[in-house]
């Protein structure tokens, strides 16, 4: 699989800022004029794209109250049917051009999360940059192969699937020559508890698969987003709206602005702090260095006296000698009279003159 994937110009993978995703979903509340605003807070508050969800009512289930259809998980939404749950939820797809277009205008990516295959037919003659795989459909095998089929990369949430899903779904995209699967780390409670979180899963997915891999993250504020930047994930999705009170199918988890720029600048700090693998000094380490430790002569010596632990010792700062030179030189005489406060050299030590210096800043 790659270790980098692009999407819309944005390089994505190991080396590259985490992909912040502003997930919309129901939370324009059918008001178009909302769903654009959440778009224009999304990018002041800095993510790099943002995304929606393309389905009706009738296209992502059917409208029965018999009993496998009744939201009864224990959820925000327990008490109706997934059709009801859905008409009032879904994005009507008269707006998705239009919210597209003013996502371009914006400079973010735009691109959705299809729930059939007509969906996707629709995104195509939107020209999305890729695609997501929300956790209910990963077993939708055969709107994944259709998906993969198109080339580009495709967002995976991995909420509700065991190992076996995973692969299988992984596998299916490589059978169609796509190697641009993305795997996120997901729970699918709303709001997720932070102990099911499992942001281990982010480092151990992406040596399971040799994928890259982010989190899709559905709990309160942006703690596990952070963690998740911390430990390699290459793509954060949050959900976002304008202020939760307004209500909406999605409302009492997801970020008002406000929140959510708090989370990217966040994940933007901590990707500066993880910085890079290597023992190299930046300049400012270098002059730091001057205090470290060192031998400095800490009592006035004649020359031909005995060097000691008193009148030499391992100090700061470290312009002398390095300290594990302290034992060697113990017992040897002066060549020359010391006075307190001068670091140690070679050349101060009687058959030592010759030797090079090694000092503790070295």
């Amino acid at each position: 699989m790659r270790k980098e994937i692009e999407i819309a110009g944005r390089k994505i993978g190991e080396g590259h800022p985490a992909f912040i995703i502003a997930e919309m979903s129901a939370n324009h509340n059918m008001d178009y004029g909302r769903a654009v605003e959440i778009i224009h807070q999304a990018k002041e508050a800095g993510a790099d794209a943002v995304k929606i969800q393309t389905y009706t009512a009738d296209t992502i289930t059917i409208d029965s109250d018999r009993s496998w259809f009744q939201i009864t998980q224990g959820t925000l939404w327990d008490g109706t049917t997934l059709h009801k749950l859905y008409e009032k939820a879904y994005t009507p797809w008269e707006w998705q051009p239009k919210l597209k277009e003013e996502a371009g205008k914006a400079g973010l990516v735009f691109f959705s999360a299809p729930f059939d295959h007509t969906a996707v037919d629709f995104l195509e003659e939107m020209q999305v940059p890729c695609y997501k795989i929300a956790s209910f459909e990963l077993n939708d095998i055969p709107m994944l192969r259709k998906i993969a089929k198109l080339g580009k990369p495709i967002l995976m949430a991995t909420g509700v699937s065991y190992e076996k899903d995973i692969r299988l779904a992984v596998e299916t995209c490589e059978e169609e020559g796509n190697d641009q699967a993305i795997l996120l780390k997901c729970t699918s409670a709303y709001p997720a508890p932070y102990d099911a979180v499992n942001l281990k899963m982010i480092p151990a997915m992406a040596k399971t698969f040799d994928c890259l891999t982010g989190l899709s993250d559905h709990t309160m504020g942006y703690q596990a987003a952070i963690g998740a930047a911390a430990i390699g994930a290459c793509v954060i999705e949050k959900h976002l709206t304008l202020k939760r009170e307004d209500g909406g199918a999605d409302a009492a988890f997801s970020m008002e602005p406000q929140e959510f720029r708090e989370m990217c600048e966040g994940v933007r700090i901590v990707e500066q702090a993880l910085g890079r693998e290597t023992y190299d000094l930046s300049e400012k380490q270098k002059r730091e260095r001057e205090h470290s430790r060192s031998l400095f002569v800490t009592k006035d010596i004649k020359a031909g006296e005995y060097f000691t632990p008193e009148n030499i010792r391992s100090i700061r700062p470290g312009f002398g000698l390095h300290t594990k030179y302290f034992e060697e030189i113990l017992g040897k005489r002066a060549a020359q009279d010391l006075e307190t406060g001068t670091p140690m050299h070679f050349s101060y030590v009687k058959g030592m003159e010759d030797r090079k210096d090694e000092l503790g800043l070295d």
